[in-house]
């Protein structure tokens, strides 16, 4: 064969054989955020971006900060997995297990959104955006657990974006020496600050993703459901959301709490690491311990007891997180729609804390006018063979990830209900309204006609007089 036969067959197949790598570089759907630009990945019709830094790490001085900004980066930053989660001591019978190993560099989001088609302007149209906000009691949680990926939400013409939020002590903590540094500023609840943060971030940044910041729903379950109440009501969150979605919240955020005593649960901590509350060294000897000694074995199965707490968690502290059941009876909220619901066998049970709590709030707020959509999830999973709905098992229908929880044993029955849940979810974020198209109708509710949508044991959605309704309210009433 002649020479130049040979090496132009030769430099063809070197192309064919980095045509996939190239192929690839070439389709990493890229974004331009305020701190540089990121690359992410494609898969089954969604763009995705993960391990997003949204504030600078809480990490050393900054410990027992407020979130500060991150810092830029130049070139192409990779966003293509999931960053640590914060640091806490994972708890073993978890519904969402971490994906990631715990660390206290953990400020860090995730967005998904669907793929541009072929030859389609780039973020030509503006997407409603929902933004998710995890449970785990403020000890425990993280964005990385696969049943929290926005990926199917995503394909059905949203924005979503999760985000971590520091936990336990890291989160939610204060001591003198604390509050003498910080002066009239917000404090101790660094969680909540996070939030802040990432709402913020949202604002400024989910355009460059395609996400309309004038269209954002927060949703959050357990944790992040009371984290949405207390968002509801903070003077420092208005503006940041137009709708919102609580999961398992009850029917309040934070409860006032004394500085002193929150301060005390600090000063009682700090002696037990040999720290002495007069200490001029405190705060120095607090930012220097191992992450693992802040955590001091706390997690959802382990927490602090007895008569010197060295653990609070969140409290009014009177500027970002006010009393929200006193704010929400006098009207102090954002007026913006709300969905609100428990699952039947919730934490409490039937007349307890958190469905009777969303039925309470249910009627606070409808009766000021805000629109509201109230459910109950009886639905269980066919493989689980439970009686009622546990606390969290409604997550993975929301958000369409039912097949990734159940894997293999996840029934056709399974798949109907997460497609009609995530569709409503959907529906909310896009119009403020779950009803859309082949959907049985949920009613708007009211105090007087008392109608939920219950997500039934049959398999299908069923909207009707809450059948709990009378049996809550004695309870209620009886309650001295």
């Amino acid at each position: 064969m002649p020479f130049a036969a040979s090496r132009t067959l030769l430099a063809a197949a070197i192309f064919a054989s980095a045509a996939p790598a190239f192929a690839a570089v070439q389709t990493a759907p890229l974004a331009t955020t305020e701190a540089g630009k990121l690359a992410g990945t494609v898969e089954d019709g969604v763009a995705s971006w993960k391990g997003i830094p949204f504030a600078a790490p809480p990490v050393g001085q900054l410990r027992w900060r407020a979130p500060q900004p991150a810092a830029p980066w130049s070139g192409v930053r990779q966003a293509v997995e999931y960053a640590h989660d914060c640091m806490q001591l994972p708890f073993a019978s978890d519904a969402a297990p971490l994906g990631t190993a715990p660390s206290e560099d953990c400020l860090y989001a995730n967005v998904w959104r669907p793929a541009a088609s072929p030859g389609a302007k780039a973020n030509a149209n503006k997407l409603p955006v929902l933004v998710w906000i995890y449970g785990g009691g403020f000890v425990n949680g993280g964005s990385s657990p696969p049943t929290y990926s926005g990926a199917r939400l995503a394909k059905q013409g949203v924005v979503v974006v999760s985000f971590n939020y520091r936990l336990g002590r890291f989160g939610f903590f204060a001591h003198p020496a604390l509050s003498r540094e910080t002066g009239d500023g917000v404090l101790g609840n660094y969680g909540f600050m996070d939030q802040l943060a990432a709402l913020q971030w949202v604002k400024r940044n989910v355009a460059a993703f395609g996400g309309d910041p004038s269209q954002v729903t927060i949703f959050g379950e357990s944790a992040g459901g009371m984290s949405v109440n207390t968002l509801l009501t903070s003077p420092l969150a208005q503006g940041l959301f137009a709708r919102a979605a609580v999961l398992s919240g009850g029917d309040g955020g934070t409860s006032p709490a004394p500085l002193a005593f929150v301060e005390q649960a600090g000063v009682n901590f700090a002696a037990r690491k040999g720290i002495a509350a007069d200490d001029p060294q405190a705060l120095d000897k607090l930012r220097a311990l191992p992450a693992d000694e802040v955590v001091d074995g706390m997690n959802l199965a382990s927490r602090p007891s007895g008569d010197a707490p060295t653990y609070v968690g969140p409290f009014a502290d009177g500027k970002l997180a006010i009393d929200s059941g006193r704010a929400f009876a006098e009207g102090r909220f954002a007026k913006v729609p709300v969905m609100i619901g428990a699952t039947s066998a919730d934490i409490g049970g039937k007349t307890g804390f958190m469905v009777a709590g969303a039925r309470s709030l249910a009627g606070t707020l409808a009766g000021q006018g805000v629109p509201v959509y109230a459910y109950r999830f009886s639905y269980v999973a066919e493989s689980l063979r439970e009686q009622g709905a546990q606390h969290a098992t409604d997550i993975p229908f929301f958000m369409d990830t039912a097949a990734i929880k159940y894997g293999d044993n996840t029934s056709a029955r399974d798949r109907a209900m997460s497609r009609a849940m995530s569709t409503y979810l959907v529906n909310f974020a896009k119009h403020g309204d779950p009803n859309g198209a082949g959907l049985p109708a949920w009613p708007r509710y009211a105090r007087a006609s008392d109608a939920i949508m219950d997500f039934a044991v049959a398999g299908k959605p069923v909207a009707g007089k809450d059948p709990w309704g009378s049996e809550i309210d004695a309870a209620q009433a009886a309650k001295p």
